[in-house]
């Protein structure tokens, strides 16, 4: 699969080399846009680990590092919220198998045998960089336990854009539905004020790169984004003003 390795190809100290060296291309332009020097300096740790570990072992450590998965908060009916930041997620450097084993090792137990919810971030995902693949997703959703998905209750979607709205409404219907599937849990939520609707705003934590997008669709609504129609699943968007349209017939997907 692109932008995975396994623990047996025998070309992987190349394919890790040339991995590193792009990571760290792709990482210091990262760390020019972020003004948390803390979590700059967590993502430059996570990344020389690629060099001091066996490859299963770092990669469990790089998902720690980057806390791409916590479990923290929780909701207005006081459910758990997992949290998941997809823009921390470094698709090319994971094995499925390994992130499978982490899962069910580290994050399933934690969730009990309650009803949760997941607050995925988008924000500053990239195809490239942080897209596992769609053979990959639909491996890791199959391998999640029954009674998880059963618990699970809501998926808050935090600045869903464009090209993740087709994904979902086209491979999402396909791989992710049915009695208990994940599509039909899906809540899109375009500003952060609209989460607060639903989740605790004070037990969430939520990263500074994530507020200042916020901030600027606030100003800028229409930047790199389409129209669409009213969705039940839309929680909310700034209202296209205009004489030739109903203030509630448009949104600005975001």
């Amino acid at each position: 699969m692109a932008g995975l390795y396994s623990e047996g190809n025998p070309c992987r100290n190349s394919q890790r080399s040339g991995l590193n060296h792009g990571l760290r291309e792709k990482e210091n332009l990262r760390f020019e846009k972020m003004d948390d020097q803390d979590e700059a300096r967590g993502l430059r740790r996570a990344e020389r680990t690629l060099n001091d570990s066996e490859p299963q072992s770092e990669q469990e450590e790089l998902i720690d590092r980057l806390e791409i998965f916590k479990i923290h908060g929780r909701d207005k009916q006081g459910r758990k919220i997992l949290r998941i930041i997809g823009k921390f997620f470094p698709a090319r450097l994971l094995s499925v198998e390994v992130l499978k084993r982490y899962l069910a090792e580290r994050v399933y137990p934690r969730l009990g045998k309650k009803a949760f919810t997941v607050l995925y971030v988008h924000t500053g995902v990239q195809r490239s960089e942080n897209f596992a693949g769609i053979s990959a997703l639909r491996s890791i959703y199959d391998a999640i336990p029954a009674n998880v998905k059963e618990n699970l209750q809501a998926v808050y979607f935090v600045h869903p854009g464009l090209q993740a709205r087709l994904f979902l409404a086209t491979f999402g219907r396909l791989f992710f539905n049915g009695v208990g599937g994940l599509y039909g849990k899906l809540r899109y939520v375009n500003r952060l004020d609209y989460l607060w609707e639903h989740v605790r705003r004070h037990e969430v934590e939520i990263p500074e790169f994530v507020m200042d997008h916020d901030e600027d669709l606030e100003y800028r609504p229409m930047m790199d984004y389409g129209l669409e129609s009213d969705h039940r699943r839309v929680y909310g968007a700034p209202a296209v003003d205009s004489p030739a349209l109903s203030i509630y017939s448009m949104r600005c997907i975001s």
